[in-house]
C-alpha cells in the first residue's frame, strides 16, 4: 500500500513499484506507478524566452541517469487559454560515451505558485516510450523529473 504522500513524494506500494505523487495542496493527486527501472533525470534551464507573450520556449541543459548528459528544447503554448495550463512539446539529445540518442517530447503542465508540474510521454530513438513526470522550476532555474518506460502490449 502506499505511502501517503505530501507534494511531489515517492512513495512505495505494495507491488514493488514506485509512486510518484504530484500535485497540490487541493487535495487532488496524480498518482504515476513506474517501473522498477524508473530513474531521476535534473536539469538546469539554461535559457527561456517569449517571443508573443504566449509562447514561451526554453532549453535546459542536465544529467538523465542511464541516457548520460542531456539536452532539452522545449515550446510552452496554452491553447485553451486556460492561464495555469497547457501543453508542450519538445525535443532532446543525450550522449553517453558515443552513444548518441534522441527524443521527440509531448506532453502537459499546470502551474502552482511558482511551480510547473510537467506530466509528459517521451518517444525515444531506442525503440522505447518514457513516461515522465515532474516540475520545473523557473526561480530556481531547475527542473526534476522521474523517468520510466511506459511498457506497453
Amino acid at each position: 500500500m502506499a505511502k501517503k504522500g505530501r507534494n511531489n513524494e515517492t512513495c512505495s506500494d505494495s507491488n514493488d513499484h514506485n509512486v510518484f505523487r504530484a500535485g497540490a495542496d487541493n487535495g487532488r493527486w496524480a498518482d504515476i506507478k513506474f517501473g522498477k527501472g524508473a530513474f531521476e533525470a535534473t536539469f538546469e534551464i539554461d535559457s527561456s524566452f517569449t517571443t508573443d507573450g504566449k509562447t514561451f520556449d526554453l532549453t535546459a541543459s542536465g544529467k538523465a541517469g542511464p541516457y548520460g548528459q542531456a539536452y532539452l528544447s522545449y515550446v510552452f503554448t496554452d491553447k485553451q487559454g486556460h492561464g495555469d495550463r497547457g501543453e508542450f512539446t519538445g525535443f532532446a539529445w543525450t550522449q553517453q560515451g558515443e552513444e548518441v540518442v534522441m527524443a521527440t517530447l509531448q506532453g502537459v503542465y499546470r502551474k502552482v505558485g511558482k511551480i510547473f508540474y510537467m506530466y509528459s510521454f517521451d518517444n525515444v530513438g531506442d525503440g522505447k516510450i518514457n513516461i515522465v513526470s515532474g516540475q520545473a522550476d523557473f526561480v530556481a532555474k531547475t527542473m526534476k523529473f522521474k523517468v520510466s518506460e511506459l511498457v506497453v502490449p
